[in-house]
């Protein structure tokens, strides 16, 4: 049986920016164990290995015995992002972000709208102070992008130093 350095899990709660997560989760190193969770929006493009659905709030992800290491919501809808702040957990993404809240497990969430509404940022403060990691896909202009195939790259790479896998994504700063 294969070793594997973490277990992650990527989870796509809205249907705008669909390809960014999924971007994402095939950046993930061969080494780590990874798990897609999309939402009832995203599931006519899904048709990966591991996918489960949002619906099957049974899915091992959704157990804190089940060991996951880190999960990333991206993108993350307003109503994801509402649910996760109150508690809601009435799909496979807001029980399994519930389960590494209170697991204390790395969990970023990667907010798509702009601007935020008071209430988005009062989740987002909240949930910040319960060490979820508030991260939307903002550019750095350091990195001088061309492309937008950089730009996501960025974002990816961003998003892997917060979790904790080594990249090489982006350009630093120098």
């Amino acid at each position: 049986m294969k070793a594997y350095l973490l277990k992650i899990a990527v989870a796509i709660s809205g249907a705008s920016g669909f390809h960014l997560g999924i971007k994402t989760y095939e950046a993930i190193p061969q080494e780590h164990k990874k798990y897609l969770i999309i939402s009832q929006n995203a599931k006519v493009v899904a048709q990966k290995e591991h996918t489960f659905y949002n619906e099957d709030i049974s899915a091992p992800v959704a157990s804190g015995s089940f060991g996951l290491d880190a999960m990333l919501v991206i993108p993350c809808s307003m109503n994801t992002l509402a649910k996760i702040a109150v508690g809601i957990t009435d799909n496979l993404i807001t029980r399994a972000a519930s389960v590494m809240i209170k697991e204390k497990k790395r969990l970023l969430l990667a907010p798509r709208e702009m601007p935020f509404s008071p209430i988005a940022l009062e989740h987002m403060h909240k949930l910040s102070l319960l060490n979820v990691i508030i991260a939307p896909p903002v550019v750095a202009y350091y990195s001088n992008p061309k492309k937008l195939e950089e730009m996501e790259n960025f974002f990816i790479g961003k998003w892997f130093d917060l979790i904790g896998i080594d990249n090489t994504l982006y350009k630093r700063w120098q």
